[in-house]
């Protein structure tokens, strides 16, 4: 017990690298599909219903009800836990606000899905014109 006394633990040493948007969104939508690959529809759809925001290491997503954001919630741990682990930076957080008026940005048609991801990427219409692309 005495020689325990005297032994100091060494502090644990996170990585906290900087990441991009770009790079949250890729890994956001990942988490999202591997979540509907296991049938988990509703948290999928949750991820996917608006693009979350990115303010340093804070992320902020938008819900459209409060039952919505407790769903969210129940299941945030394990997305944070996600994407600090793949983004290689413990200090990520997510901030979950309502707001009633959010439209879902599901997309349904070949049309649609285009236009999202042009969103997203606009050099995505680039390459279509580049390669001479129809939809």
């Amino acid at each position: 017990m005495e020689a325990q006394k005297g032994f100091v633990k060494e502090e644990e040493h996170l990585p906290n690298e900087p990441f991009t948007a770009t790079q949250m969104l890729e890994f956001w939508y990942k988490y999202a599909d591997r979540l509907g690959e296991k049938g988990h529809r509703i948290m999928e759809s949750l991820l996917r219903i608006s693009d979350p925001v990115v303010d340093g290491s804070k992320i902020t997503h938008t819900m459209p009800n409060e039952g919505s954001k407790i769903d969210f919630d129940r299941e945030k741990y394990d997305l944070l836990t996600y994407l600090r682990s793949h983004l290689h930076n413990h200090e990520i957080s997510i901030d979950v606000i309502v707001n009633e008026e959010i439209r879902s940005k599901i997309a349904f048609t070949a049309q649609d899905k285009y236009n999202r991801l042009n969103e997203i990427n606009p050099n995505l219409e680039k390459l279509k014109k580049m390669f001479d692309l129809e939809l």
